[in-house]
């Protein structure tokens, strides 16, 4: 079941909603009609319809929960094959400078593992594995720090655009209306 602020049910509720659906399959096993065990079990008939076709198909086994909808996609055992993918770097997989992105983080779980997940769902697991996102800082190497210091106190001011003061000319309501 989605929910759109992108949460889910806690392992308590998905027990208590299991147990409700067993209690459903015992009155579908009595015979009872959609409507009677919808009353009954306080649901809408339209999930007791629907829980009716899947025991059906596959019985009480199929009314069983089947754990949380946020499993990892990527299991422990991939998430250590990823950084170690990761610790070879972009260029031993076909890209020209240093920088992992999401993005490309993406196309390598699709080339290597075979799976497709979204950049949100991959930057969670990358956090909850100890990762974090890094911004290069981009300095030229022959960068002068008194050199930019100066130009910005000395030039930029003669540079720059003088600003629009403020004053009682500035404003339209300030002036007498014309007729």
């Amino acid at each position: 079941m989605r929910y759109p602020q992108g949460g889910g049910l806690t392992a308590e509720r998905r027990v208590f909603r299991e147990r409700i659906r067993m209690e459903a399959a015992g009155m579908f096993a009595a015979g009872q009609d959609n409507a009677q065990v919808a009353k009954l079990l306080r649901v809408s008939v339209r999930s007791v319809q629907r829980w009716r076709r899947s025991w059906q198909r596959g019985g009480d086994t199929a009314l069983r929960t089947r754990g949380s909808a946020a499993r990892p996609k990527l299991g422990q055992a991939l998430v250590v094959a990823l950084e170690e993918e990761l610790a070879k770097g972009p260029v031993a997989h076909g890209w020209g400078d240093q920088t992992w992105t999401l993005a490309r983080i993406k196309t390598l779980i699709g080339r290597r593992f075979h799976k497709t997940m979204t950049l949100s769902s991959i930057a969670r697991m990358l956090h909850r594995n100890g990762f974090s996102h890094q911004v290069p800082a981009r300095r030229a190497l022959e960068r002068d720090e008194e050199r930019v210091s100066g130009w910005v106190k000395d030039t930029w001011p003669q540079v720059e655009a003088p600003r629009r003061r403020s004053g009682p000319t500035s404003s339209s309501r300030t002036k007498p209306a014309s007729r």
